[in-house]
């Protein structure tokens, strides 16, 4: 075997794995190993092809085509690595020139040997002498994708209204037909087209609620684009997740440009540190002595993806976890943008994606973005008078999020970090040698120690607040595991309260001594920066935005501890098992309605907003309410769901469940496990159990997982399976038989046709936890205007979302499958037959479990 060795390489998929193993057993057998270049294909890959979901070999070959008949088998695992290692060499050559010598320095630190590889293909490439313009755009030793500045706005010289062109639309042989391959008429989306356009036409704010399967997204974006095209005003649509911005840029935008009579520009807007700053990264190449292995070859991701990318967008990215600190280093902000002395600035990822935007009809964007731009005087986004809020049932929550605030121990350790303790070190180094070099005033020699001691009494402080929440009673839960307490600042009578301000002012009186020196000398080098090298200029831009995003992280903070405001609510959560400085400060305002009223409807000629979850028994008064629109007249409408519930499932409402309140958690834990045992017996197929507190599902968890020892279930719980929930979707979908336990975020936006998932399981009628800081404030608040805060608030809520879980089960025509309550409040109170009276015309069943499971085994 030894002799195969000779003047070859060593190629695995996670090298370290099987050369240890292999040299030991060498070694032992009385030989030497001998010395070879080695190549790992799971390096390799994660370098060259950045933007792949997972870096398992199964999964790579899938998705490069390889046949692999026989995975975790020696010979064809050997074969892909293989196949897999040949592609990836390819894929080196296809690079320019100039990204081959950026990596040089960096792939110096991998466990491939690369460095000889790459020399030979530069020297190949310099002696043929390589013509890449046309693919890429090579400026200052950089190779970029060149991306063809589209000239935007397609004249069309006719003008198409909606209402017009919609008869040839929904004819028999007509577009919408055409567009589709099986196409089903849907009076419901053909309902939703008509209203949105309405609402538009007649300048109107308009709540839609439409079923699952109504065809949304075109239900609003068919109309939207006309309304752009005919009256050339761009339209933004926001959604809530990521997925379904995916889902409409990649499935909803190639059908509609079929659809439409007339061509149609189209982008997606995101917030600004979603996108690759190119300077930054350009300055991050020069220094790579003291990275980790993971931030080397994140830089060496990121020189190879911008061969690649026309957005630089992070989301295309499967970062290391290590390289995830780092894009905080190397993505764009309004802080350390250089404006015109940036020589990338024609190139910018973000300035582009804004060009675009502002020639675009449709722009496409997120919640967060657009409650930014609502409280931002810049105006994020074009100027706009017409949108489509998809998901709308989150837009609270997250104007909720935006227009309050948090500030964490681990934010403001980053930014000291940056700065650096010590003249030698990091940015404080830097600034020492230009105060030097353009004699400039002098920041005062104590600049390190103060920053030390403004470490010191932050780490003092959040330690200080940690242990007063875990001495606290009063304490609660959060999704995360974290526990939770409000407080009101000027309330606390407690001496721990009293030492905790004390400290705070503290930091306060120490980081404004650091700021103002800091912001002096910024000041100064600002108004020479003509006169300074490009470098130079870069490296002044960089400390800005770190000064000021210390800045603003103390105001939060003095905010948070030292000030109240009657509107907002206050808490802090800690992780009780993390570090003892692992603590979480926050403000909201208790009611944002008025906020959205005054600076967004009140400005906008007509907003849709529309979800599967919008109305409440019928009606639309909670979220009418909730978002400020009482006083717009608003016009709703219910589009209800294509699917025959009648036939396709079956509601059933177990009786043999204690109640939570008479037997407690724990023996109600146990008892529930036993029945999802005994359900899974007999479905043998998958089952998504929905759980409103994370306690309770890591009971359960051990419990069925116990039962399980000799069982052949797949067992897969959040916060317990280690993955993100894309990922524990993904490992639910492929296996055959398993149940998923989830907490909130499994509630809404998966999507499990057919036979991923057969039986839905809601454990508990999702009311929020009352001690959750927000709600409870909005409770105190209803109760002082004398109103009821169960049936206004509570009730509301627990509704729509019961209504979202629901919504997970059937997802097609053909879907069929069962849900299961196990919460007896259903049947037991008079607000719980509201739930079923919120759902679509479903068949209801109760009886004890087995002579459930006996009647509908056919639908599990």
């Amino acid at each position: 075997m030894l002799s195969l060795f000779e003047e070859s390489a060593f190629v695995a998929h996670n090298v370290d794995f099987d050369l240890s193993f292999l040299r030991k057993q060498v070694e032992h057998e009385g030989y030497q190993f001998p010395r070879m270049p080695v190549f790992d294909t799971v390096e390799l890959s994660r370098i060259l092809l950045p933007q792949q979901e997972s870096y398992k070999l199964s999964h790579l070959a899938e998705h490069l085509g390889f046949s692999h008949d026989r995975p975790h088998q020696a010979d064809s695992d050997a074969e892909v690595t293989a196949a897999l290692f040949l592609k990836l060499i390819h894929t080196l050559k296809q690079l320019p020139v100039l990204t081959l010598q950026q990596l040089v320095p960096l792939v110096r630190k991998f466990k491939s040997d690369l460095e000889p590889v790459l020399s030979e293909m530069i020297h190949e490439k310099l002696n043929k002498g390589e013509d890449n313009e046309e693919r890429f755009d090579c400026y200052r030793q950089l190779a970029i994708k060149r991306i063809p500045e589209g000239s935007s706005n397609v004249e069309n010289t006719q003008t198409y209204s909606f209402s017009s062109y919609s008869q040839k639309l929904f004819a028999e042989e007509g577009t919408l037909q055409d567009a589709f391959t099986n196409y089903e008429l849907r009076p419901g989306q053909r309902r939703m087209m008509k209203e949105v356009d309405y609402a538009f036409q007649l300048n109107e704010h308009l709540m839609i609620e439409a079923g699952t399967g109504t065809g949304k997204s075109l239900g609003y974006l068919v109309p939207a684009a006309f309304y752009a095209h005919e009256h050339q005003q761009p339209v933004i649509v926001s959604t809530q997740t990521i997925p379904l911005q995916e889902q409409l840029l990649t499935r909803d935008l190639p059908l509609l440009k079929t659809i439409l009579p007339f061509s149609i520009d189209v982008t997606l807007l995101k917030g600004r540190s979603h996108y690759l700053c190119l300077r930054k990264f350009e300055q991050s190449l020069s220094t790579i002595d003291s990275d980790s292995y993971d931030v080397i070859l994140t830089k060496a991701l990121l020189l190879i993806w911008i061969t690649e990318t026309e957005t630089g967008d992070v989301e295309e990215l499967n970062l290391p976890s290590g390289g995830k600190g780092f894009w905080f280093e190397v993505q764009s902000d309004a802080a350390s943008d250089l404006g015109r002395y940036n020589p990338w600035f024609q190139r910018c990822y973000y300035h582009r994606a804004r060009r675009k935007a502002q020639k675009a009809d449709l722009v496409i964007t997120n919640h967060a973005l657009l409650c930014t731009d609502i409280m931002n005087e810049q105006g994020l986004l074009p100027t706009y008078y017409y949108a489509v809020i998809d998901e709308a049932h989150h837009l609270e929550e997250t104007a909720s999020d935006h227009l309050g605030a948090k500030t964490d121990y681990f934010t403001f350790t980053y930014l000291i970090q940056r700065l650096g303790l010590d003249v030698e070190d990091e940015m404080l180094g830097y600034l020492y040698q230009l105060i030097e070099q353009y004699q400039l005033p002098s920041v005062k020699k104590d600049l390190p120690d103060l920053l030390g001691s403004l470490k010191e009494e932050l780490d003092e402080l959040f330690r200080m607040l940690h242990g007063f929440v875990l001495q606290k009673q009063k304490t609660s839960s959060s999704d995360v595991g974290r526990i939770r307490y409000r407080y009101q600042s000027y309330l606390e009578k407690d001496l721990v309260w009293q030492a905790i301000l004390e400290c705070s002012m503290r930091v306060h009186m120490i980081a404004k001594d650091c700021l103002v020196q800091l912001k002096r000398v910024l000041k100064t080098m600002q108004e020479m920066r003509e006169d300074m090298t490009y470098q130079d200029r870069g490296f002044v831009a960089d400390l800005d935005s770190v000064v000021q995003s210390l800045s603003e992280q103390e105001d939060i903070l003095y905010d948070l501890l030292l000030e109240y405001d009657p509107n907002y609510v206050y808490w802090i959560e800690v992780e009780p098992r993390g570090a003892k400085n692992a603590t979480f400060l926050f403000k909201k305002p208790i009611d944002v309605s008025d906020l959205l009223a005054d600076h967004f409807f009140t400005k906008k000629k007509s907003v849709v907003l529309t979800s599967a979850t919008l109305s409440v028994n019928g009606t639309f008064r909670y979220q009418e309410k909730r978002l400020g629109l009482t006083d717009f007249g608003v016009k709703t409408t219910i589009i209800p769901s294509p699917f025959s519930y009648m036939e396709q499932v079956r509601l059933l409402m177990p009786t043999d469940i204690p109640a939570i309140k008479e037997v407690g958690e724990e023996a109600f834990a146990e008892e529930l496990s036993l029945k999802l045992w005994r359900m899974m017996e007999v479905s043998k197929g998958k089952m998504l159990v929905l759980f409103t507190s994370y306690d309770m599902l890591k009971q359960v968890y051990k419990h069925v997982k116990h039962l399980n020892e000799i069982g052949t279930y797949q067992i897969i719980g959040q916060g317990i399976t280690s993955g993100s929930r894309a990922k524990l979707t993904k490992m639910f979908k492929q296996s055959e038989e398993a149940v998923l336990f989830g907490t909130s975020s499994f509630w809404e936006g998966i999507d499990l046709p057919g036979d991923e998932l057969k039986t839905l399981v809601i454990v508990r009628l999702p009311f929020a936890p009352p001690d959750q800081p927000l709600l409870q404030a909005q409770y105190d608040k209803a109760k002082e205007d004398g109103r009821n805060p169960f049936m206004e608030i509570s009730l509301p809520q627990a509704i729509i979302r019961f209504k979202q879980g629901f919504g997970r089960l059937i997802r097609t025509t053909h879907d069929r499958g069962c849900v299961f309550v196990f919460d007896r409040r259903i049947s037991t109170t008079r607000y719980g037959k509201q739930f079923i009276r919120s759902l679509p015309d479903v068949p209801v069943y109760e009886d004890d479990l087995e002579a459930l499971l006996e009647q509908f085994q056919d639908y599990m």
